[in-house]
C-alpha cells in the first residue's frame, strides 16, 4: 500500500484530502503544527504527527517510520492581504518550509510530490479564463512565495530524473464534505462563502465587500469557485499520474465560471433563506479584479470532472457544515 504524507492535513483542504486519499486506498499520515488546523479534523484512523513541515530531523524520522512514498504538500499561509503586510511570514512558511521539505524528500528517497499552489501566481491576468501557460506575474507575496516553490520543484525535476511533481493551481476553494466529516472551521475565515455563511448565522454583524469600483459588470471582484471535494479528488488523480510514470505537470483547478462578490452574497441569501447586512469597504491590496480558470488541461490529462461545483451546491454544503459546527 502506498504511504502518503499530507502536510497541513489538519487544515481545511488538507483534512478533506486525508479523507480522499484514505478512501482511494492509500496509507495516510498527517503532519500539521496546528497553527491553523485542528486535531479533531484528522480522521481517527489516520496517523497524526504534530510538527513543522520544514523540520528536517522530523521529516527523516517520519519518512522512515511510515515508509512514505509520496508527499502532498498543503501546509502554508494563505491570506493575501496579510502577505502584503507581513511578507517575511509568507516567504518563510510557504517558500523556505517547502524548500526544506523538498530537500528532505530528495535525501529520503521520496520521489513523488503533489504541491498545493494558487492562481495568485498569475497576478493580474491579461486573458480570462486563464490557461496554465499564461504569464506568471504575482502581485502579492502570497503568490510570489508559491511561485518560488514551483520553481524549486521545476529545477529539482530537471536535476533529478527520478523526482516527479504535480503543481495544482487553485482558484477559490469552498464548500464542505457532503457527509459532514470536515469543513471550514476557522472562526476568522477570510474566504467569501465562509464569511457569508458565518454572517447569515449571526456570528458576524455584517459582511464587507472590498471595493465596488473594479472593472467588472457590478464593480465587485469576480472569482471562480471550486468545491473542496472536487479539488482534493484532483490531488488523488495527480498522484496516480505520477505513480503511472506521468510527466511532471502543472494544472489549474477551477470551475471555469466566474461569479462576482455581489452574486455570491445574493446566492448565500437565497440558499440560506437569511438576510444580513452588507457594507462596502476599500479594495484590498494585491486583489485582482478577475480570476477565472481554464481547467481544460486537468479535465483532459487527469480525467478530472468536478461534480459538486455549481455555486448553490457549494454554498449548501458549506451552510450545513456551519449550522452544525459554528458557535
Amino acid at each position: 500500500m502506498t504511504s502518503v504524507l499530507i502536510t497541513g492535513g489538519a487544515g481545511y483542504i488538507g483534512s478533506h484530502a486525508a479523507l480522499a486519499f484514505r478512501e482511494a486506498g492509500y496509507s495516510v499520515v498527517v503532519l500539521d503544527d496546528l497553527s491553523a488546523g485542528r486535531r479533531d479534523m484528522v480522521p481517527g484512523d489516520v496517523a497524526f504527527v504534530e510538527g513543522d513541515a520544514g523540520d528536517p530531523a522530523l521529516l527523516v524520522e517520519l519518512f522512515r517510520e511510515h515508509g512514505v512514498d509520496a508527499v502532498v504538500h498543503f501546509a502554508g499561509s494563505i491570506v493575501v492581504p496579510e502577505s502584503v503586510t507581513d511578507p517575511l511570514k509568507y516567504y518563510r512558511n510557504n517558500t523556505c518550509v517547502s524548500r526544506a521539505l523538498i530537500q528532505a524528500c530528495v535525501a529520503g528517497g521520496v520521489r513523488r510530490f503533489v504541491f498545493s499552489s494558487t492562481a495568485a501566481v498569475y497576478g493580474m491576468p491579461e486573458t480570462t479564463p486563464i490557461p496554465e501557460d499564461a504569464p506568471t506575474q504575482p502581485i502579492n507575496p502570497y503568490g510570489a512565495s508559491k511561485l518560488m516553490t514551483e520553481w524549486i520543484l521545476r529545477d529539482m525535476a530537471a536535476a533529478r530524473e527520478d523526482f516527479g511533481y504535480v503543481a495544482l493551481r487553485y482558484f477559490n476553494v469552498a464548500g464542505a464534505d457532503p457527509e459532514g466529516r470536515s469543513g471550514q472551521s476557522t472562526r476568522n475565515a477570510t474566504h467569501l462563502i465562509e464569511v457569508a455563511c458565518q454572517t447569515a448565522l449571526g456570528l458576524r454583524d455584517h459582511i464587507e465587500i472590498f471595493g465596488d469600483d473594479n472593472d467588472t459588470p457590478d464593480g465587485t471582484c469576480i472569482r471562480d469557485y471550486i468545491h473542496v471535494t472536487d479539488l482534493v479528488e484532483a490531488h488523488v488523480l495527480a498522484l496516480k499520474r505520477l505513480e503511472n510514470s506521468g510527466a511532471t505537470a502543472i494544472f489549474n483547478l477551477g470551475n471555469e465560471r466566474g461569479f462576482s462578490v455581489r452574486e455570491v452574497i445574493e446566492a448565500v441569501r437565497r440558499v440560506t433563506g437569511r438576510d444580513f447586512e452588507v457594507r462596502i469597504g476599500p479594495r484590498r491590496p494585491g486583489d485582482p479584479a478577475r480570476l477565472v480558470a481554464d481547467a481544460a488541461r486537468a479535465r483532459k490529462v487527469l480525467g478530472w470532472t468536478p461534480r459538486r461545483s455549481d455555486l448553490d451546491t457549494v454554498i449548501a454544503d458549506a451552510w450545513r457544515w456551519h449550522q452544525k459546527h459554528s458557535g
